[in-house]
Parts: structure tokens; sequence; C-alpha cells
């Protein structure tokens, strides 16, 4: 494919491709496994998505390394397309490996979000899945949390015809008095944002990746909640996170609240087949 002779070209490998196939990279994008006479690549590529595309993902990625916590795949080069030109991302391949090391991704995260923030939120629009995720500064978790996400996938369900008359109304409810639920100022850690089976992996090491992030600044119980949506890790994952980052005293309270943005997103996405947890939860929240 020329868009990968032209990416290897831009960080100056212009060596002899040895090999390039295929590979799982998700359902929006193209991914390929890229070897050349002087090195192994994963490589994205996508036509049509915005110019911030590969961008917000790179620097989640760097975001994360900066932290020295938790390994993450190096960046080499991405793309800022414009009016639906291909675009690439370029990243160290890793070798993936056996053992599954839940405890130390489990430790390791607790230690990237100690790492935290004056403000909550990003400075910065990314994404969900397929979905556009709105962000701003805000010095308050509440805030960020009604405007940029519960009300950001509700205007997303009213455009998409996903919500409705009741599930509308109860969701506009529970917005109006989110604060009675959520901590207005908890720490604003460093959170992956997207943190489910399918976004880390184990290295050859049997060292813990983290891999396609969506991040932002905020309670790391919401990240915690959305590790437990679709079946929960493993235990000793939650034992060696405590172990470095107590839960807070919220979290048992909250964590339907903070799992219902995710069902949210699934049920925008997906469709209805989210709808029956989205409004149990609802319904939880306000009878």
């Amino acid at each position: 494919m020329e868009i990968i002779k032209k990416t290897l070209s831009r960080i100056g490998d212009d060596s002899e491709v040895q090999k390039q196939t295929a590979v799982s990279g998700g359902d929006i994008n193209q991914a390929f496994y890229v070897q050349t006479q002087s090195q192994e690549y994963f490589m994205k590529t996508n036509a049509g998505v915005p110019s911030h595309f590969f961008q917000v993902e790179a620097e989640g990625l760097q975001a994360i390394q900066q932290t020295g916590t938790i390994r993450v795949p190096e960046v080499y080069h991405y793309d800022q397309p414009e009016d639906g030109e291909s675009a690439a991302l370029l990243m160290e391949w890793i070798h993936s490996g056996s053992m599954n090391d839940h405890a130390s991704l489990g430790s390791q995260l607790a230690h990237m979000h100690s790492h935290t923030n004056a403000s909550y939120g990003y400075g910065t629009p990314t994404f969900v899945g397929q979905l556009d995720q709105p962000n701003t500064w805000a010095p308050s978790w509440v805030d960020y949390y009604r405007t940029c996400r519960l009300g950001a996938q509700l205007d997303i369900g009213i455009s998409k015809n996903r919500l409705t008359s009741k599930r509308r109304s109860r969701l506009e409810a529970l917005m109006n008095k989110l604060d009675q639920y959520l901590p207005a100022h908890p720490k604003a850690s460093l959170l992956h944002g997207d943190l489910w089976a399918g976004n880390y992996m184990m290295d050859e090491q049997g060292r813990p990746v983290l891999i396609d992030p969506s991040i932002l600044y905020g309670d790391h119980a919401f990240e915690l909640a959305f590790t437990e949506v679709f079946g929960g890790f493993p235990s000793d994952f939650y034992e060696h996170y405590q172990e470095v980052l107590p839960l807070p005293v919220h979290y048992e309270e909250t964590k339907a609240l903070y799992q219902l943005f995710y069902l949210l997103a699934h049920l925008n996405m997906f469709g209805e087949s989210y709808g029956p947890p989205v409004d149990r939860i609802l319904k939880h929240y306000t009878g």
C-alpha cells in the first residue's frame, strides 16, 4: 500500500518493506503489521477521519508514557489529514506474550492514576469508539461529567433516535441532580478513558501494555467502574490496584452512574440491545 511506504519515508525508514500483513485493529481502522529491513511496526490507517483523529490517540499514549508507570507503544508518526485524505498512525510493534499478569496491571494502573491535574476533563476533543467526545477543562468534576459525558451522549442519542421519551426524561432528571451523587472535587487522575479487556495486552515478558486510550483527568472510580461493565477483570487486578490506591468510599454508590456513560455510548453506537441496562440504571437513580 502506498500509504505504508509514504509513512515510513516520513520517519526516515526507506529500507525495503519485507512484510506487510493485515491484523486486527478494531472496527474503525485498517491495521497492519509492517516489517522493514530496519524494524517492525504497527500501523493504523483510515480515510475521511477528522484531522485530530490519530493525534489524540498519539497524545494519549505519550501522556501515559510520560508517567513512567505502565508500558505503551512508542509513537513514531501520526497524520493530521484534511478533506478526506488517507491518514496513518505508526507505532512500535509489541510482540504479545501468553502470561497475564493482572496483578501488575492493577498496581501499575493505580500508579498511573496517582498522576493528577488541577482541572477535570481534557483540553481537546477525543473519541469514544466511533463517537466524538467533546471536552473542556472544568473546575468541577460534576460539571464536566454532566456536560461533556452524559450531556454529549444525550445529544447523540436524540440525533440517533436512541432515547425513548421516558429514557430521555429520566436522563435529564438525573443530570439535574448529579451533585447529589458525585463528588465535586475528587483527585483529577490521569485516566485511560476506554479501559476494557480489548485495550490492554501483555508483552513477551508478561508486562502489561495499554493501547487505544481516550484520555481525560477525572475521578479514578470512573475508570474502575468501566472495567466492571463487561464481566470485570480478574480479582488480583483489583486487589493489587487497591494496595496502591484504595477505591473511594463512594465507589459502590457511584459505580452504576459511571457505567451509565459507557452504556449510553454503546447504546448510541450499537443500538437497543444496550437499552435495558441503561433503563435499569436510570430507574435506580430517578425512581
